[in-house]
């Protein structure tokens, strides 16, 4: 059975509003499930962000690294 992801299309978002949104979805994740997020910017921010916060209760995999869009996986594993 395949784990559920969460699609999460941040380009049409202010970027105030992106980080608020991201963890919105995120809290809302069960164990197992992934919230693909599809940016017009390096998320680098926001990998720092999971390091401070959620370090080994996650996974970070790069779909696509731009130019123009950027898309990464995060997986909840606990």
């Amino acid at each position: 059975m395949e784990k559920k992801t969460v699609v999460l299309d941040l380009r049409s978002l202010q970027p105030f509003e992106r980080h608020e949104k991201i963890f919105e979805v995120w809290d809302n994740l069960a164990c197992g499930e992934t919230l693909q997020i599809i940016n017009d910017h390096d998320p680098k921010p926001l990998h720092y962000q999971y390091e401070a916060e959620y370090k080994g209760r996650y996974g970070w995999e790069n779909v696509k690294n731009g130019p123009k869009d950027w898309i990464v996986n995060i997986s909840k594993i606990s």
